[in-house]
C-alpha cells in the first residue's frame, strides 16, 4: 500500500513523517485518552487503532507486534463487553450498566510479572529464528506481551492497567526511536503523562466503588 508511505514532510535531514505515522498517533491517543475518562466509547476508536498499527508494523516489520494485532481486536471486543456488561457485583455505583474499578491482589500481581518475563523471553527467541528481519525480536517481543497484559487488565477494568500501559509507553519509546519512527515516540510520551492522570483518575474511581 504506497499510501502508507505517503511523505508528510520531513524532521532534520532523516527522519520523514510518514501518513501511517500520523494517522496512528492520532487515533492512539484519542483512544487512551477516552480510556483514561473512563469512557466506553474508546473501544470504537480502538478497533479503528488496531488496524492502523497492523499496518504499521507490517511497513516496519515489527513482526510480533503486527501479529499481536489480531488478539489486540479480540481483547478489545472482550473489554467492550465487559465494560458495558457488569454483573450484579461488578456494578459501578453510578451507573448500574457500567463495570466498576478493581484491583488486582498481590499474588496476581507477581503472576503476571512472572507470565510477562517468561512469555516475553520465549517468543522473543522464536521471533528471532522465524523472522530474522525483525530488528528487535526481543525488545519487540517485550512490548507485545506488555500491551497484551495491559489490554487484558483494561479489559477487565483494573486499576493495575495503568501500571501496565506505563512500562509500555517506556519500552515502545526505545522500540519506536530505533526502527526511525518519528511521531509514535511523541505519542507514546503524551501516554506517560495520560497514563499517570489515569491512575489518579481511576484510584477514585475504585474508592467509589464507581
Amino acid at each position: 500500500m504506497e499510501w502508507m508511505n505517503t511523505i508528510l514532510f520531513t524532521l532534520g535531514s532523516d527522519r520523514p513523517v510518514l501518513l501511517i505515522d500520523l494517522v496512528t498517533s492520532l487515533l492512539g491517543l484519542a483512544c487512551v485518552f477516552l480510556a483514561g475518562r473512563n469512557s466506553k466509547y474508546n473501544f470504537w476508536v480502538g478497533y479503528l487503532y488496531t488496524a492502523a498499527l497492523f499496518l504499521m508494523f507490517w511497513n516496519k516489520n515489527l513482526y510480533a507486534s503486527l501479529l499481536l494485532q489480531p488478539i489486540s481486536l479480540a481483547i478489545n471486543i472482550l473489554g467492550h463487553y465487559r465494560w458495558t456488561h457488569p454483573g450484579a457485583e461488578e456494578r459501578s455505583a453510578a451507573d448500574e450498566k457500567a463495570l466498576k474499578v478493581s484491583m488486582l491482589s498481590w499474588p496476581e500481581r507477581l503472576l503476571a510479572v512472572a507470565a510477562v518475563l517468561i512469555v516475553a523471553g520465549l517468543w522473543g527467541w522464536t521471533l528471532d529464528r522465524l523472522f530474522p528481519a525483525d530488528p528487535h525480536p526481543y525488545l519487540d517481543s517485550c512490548v507485545t506481551v506488555l500491551i497484551l497484559l495491559a489490554q487484558l487488565l483494561s479489559a477487565m477494568k483494573k486499576w493495575d492497567c495503568w501500571v501496565a500501559w506505563l512500562l509500555v509507553n517506556i519500552t515502545q519509546i526505545a522500540l519506536h526511536l530505533s526502527v526511525g519512527h518519528v511521531f509514535m515516540p511523541i505519542v507514546c510520551a503524551l501516554y506517560l503523562v495520560n497514563g499517570l492522570w489515569s491512575l489518579a483518575t481511576w484510584m477514585k474511581l475504585y474508592r467509589n466503588k464507581q
